[in-house]
């Protein structure tokens, strides 16, 4: 079952790296067309909370490739609580996308299909699966949930700080916001349903977040703690 689990990690890492390059460069090949900013798009691009879930997932499907490779026994304590931060944005990742995001164009320029359901819907999928599967997770205390929490807010602050001057590379038009959710001057109450998605946004991290832990504490193949061991 590692050896299995530790093969699925490696080809999903190399699958969701090609879809993070492939609409990076096809992004890229674009804004080169229309005489833009390619550093701006770099910058943009990488201020999607989507690409940057799926930059970790690739960096923690290959840390624990390798550990299912080369050891025996519970993960270590800080990357299973690295992993389960990461599976709560992916799975946020996915709700959020199919549920608000689908139909929607965003400013990354021309999507790329298959690295679109990649990173909106496959990796998102196998890392709630492997969650729940994957040998050599260990339990984690209720505490981390404060640690994944932690991103997502530091994220939403960047990126209301930086969207007023920010700019789209191809037009040089500011403000520019990765999410049409986010923006104030286009959605229907100002900054007042910028905040119920970012609070919405906020309860669902939360939710899956409490979700990940209790299945790394109760679930089949953890170690249990007890119910009240949330102590050094």
């Amino acid at each position: 079952m590692r050896i299995g689990f530790g093969a699925l990690r490696t080809v999903m890492a190399l699958l969701t790296a090609a879809a993070i390059i492939a609409q990076l460069a096809n992004s890229i090949g674009q804004t080169a067309k229309l005489g833009g900013s390619i550093p701006g798009l770099i910058a943009n691009f990488l201020s999607f909370f989507t690409i940057d879930a799926n930059v970790a997932t690739v960096v923690v499907l290959a840390i624990g490739a390798a550990l299912l490779f080369t050891r025996s026994g519970d993960d270590p304590g800080w990357f299973t609580a690295l992993r389960a931060a990461v599976v709560t944005y992916m799975v946020t990742t996915g709700v959020v996308y199919n549920l608000l995001l689908r139909n929607i164009p965003l400013p990354q320029g021309e999507t790329v299909p298959w690295s679109n359901e990649v990173l909106h819907v496959v990796a998102p999928l196998y890392m709630l699966v492997d969650w729940l599967f994957a040998p050599a997770r260990a339990p984690l205390r209720r505490r981390v949930v404060w640690g994944i929490a932690a991103f997502p807010i530091v994220w939403a602050v960047y990126t209301l700080l930086r969207a007023p001057i920010a700019a789209d590379p191809n037009t040089g038009r500011q403000p520019w916001y990765p999410y049409p959710f986010l923006n104030p001057a286009t959605s229907a109450n100002g900054y007042l349903s910028v905040a119920f998605y970012i609070v919405l946004i906020a309860a669902v991290i939360l939710c899956v977040g409490y979700g990940a832990v209790w299945v790394s504490r109760r679930w089949r193949g953890s170690r249990p703690l007890p119910a009240d061991a949330d102590a050094p």
